[in-house]
């Protein structure tokens, strides 16, 4: 069953500073699901084929100037055609004024009408990717989610591992967390994944021995982010002397979350291993990985071994 999450017209208001022209209710009532906007050029014309009634309107200079070569006529049968369909807002970009017959319409079909000075192009952009982020599709996992080094780490493992206390660790060095416990991973593109921590919980971090404390009144603003792009899984369990783990690093291993492919690696967990320090060189690893660069394939080069004709073998792993 495919889940339809929606978000209110109030936070996207908020988000982009809009101004109110008319609101037919509570902005809060009225929400928004779809994640494309429409600029109804072809609307305008009567063309309705393929018109999505659950988009934001877009109006820029274009429409207004096709808007203005109608007689007042043709303009309110036009405008009342295009607010009868009901579509959750109506928003006219540059401050533009809008025309009396478009207040008139928003007014008989109780549509939200709204005005902005920023240019169409940056309106759409950052409403697009506004939306993209809060209509994303979206799993909570258990897990303790840091930025470190600009890579988002999201640490996985049997509860009592020491995720959270590996996390203390990485915020004491400098870097940030971001969900202790509870990471709310959002799908924002086919690339992309998105971590956070639930509202009520947020910067609030559990210690056992010592109980809750909250990292941003602790550590201060610094050591604390809102949310961050997922760029590797790193799955912490207590070492297994009867286990092979990878000493190389020419294999891959990776996980799916939400369709999207995660890189992974096992540490594995026992007294004396510094978790801090390699999760941040795992993070930097990660991070040359993606530049092209791969320390066990040059050192077996500069063993005098024919790395040429070597394939990585990726195997998936079902973590989250």
């Amino acid at each position: 069953m495919v889940t339809t999450f929606t978000v209110p017209l109030s936070k996207v208001m908020k988000e982009l500073a809009l101004e109110v022209v008319f609101l037919p209710t509570s902005a809060d009532e009225i929400l928004i699901s779809s994640r494309d906007v429409n600029r109804p050029g072809l609307e305008l014309n009567g063309f309705y084929d393929y018109y999505d009634k659950n988009r934001i309107l877009i109006f820029g200079n274009a429409e207004t100037a096709l808007l203005a070569s109608f007689t007042h006529e043709k303009r309110s049968d036009v405008l009342n055609a295009l607010f009868s369909r009901r579509p959750p807002a109506v928003i006219v970009a540059r401050n533009i004024t809008p025309a009396p017959e478009m207040v008139e319409a928003a007014q008989a079909h109780g549509v939200a009408l709204l005005k902005t000075a920023d240019t169409t192009s940056n309106l759409v952009a950052a409403l697009v990717a506004y939306m993209n982020t809060e209509l994303a599709p979206r799993i909570t996992r258990h897990g303790v989610l840091v930025e470190v080094y600009g890579e988002g780490i999201l640490l996985v493992g049997d509860s009592g591992v020491g995720k959270s206390e590996t996390a203390i660790e990485l915020i004491k060095r400098g870097h940030r967390l971001i969900a202790d416990d509870a990471v709310e991973i959002r799908r924002v593109s086919n690339k992309t994944l998105v971590g956070s921590a639930p509202e009520n919980i947020r910067h609030f971090i559990e210690l056992r021995g010592i109980g809750i404390i909250n990292a941003r009144r602790i550590f201060g603003m610094g050591a604390v982010k809102v949310s961050e792009k997922i760029d590797m899984c790193i799955n912490l369990e207590i070492w297994d002397n009867t286990k092979v783990y990878d000493r190389m690093g020419i294999d891959n291993e990776y996980t799916e979350i939400l369709g999207n492919r995660v890189p992974v690696l096992t540490i594995p967990v026992k007294p004396g291993r510094n978790l801090a320090i390699i999760i941040e060189v795992a993070a930097m690893n990660n991070r040359q990985k993606k530049m092209g660069y791969n320390a066990a394939q040059e050192l077996l080069a500069s063993l005098g071994m024919d790395v040429s004709g070597m394939t990585e073998t990726e195997t998936k792993k079902d973590l989250i």
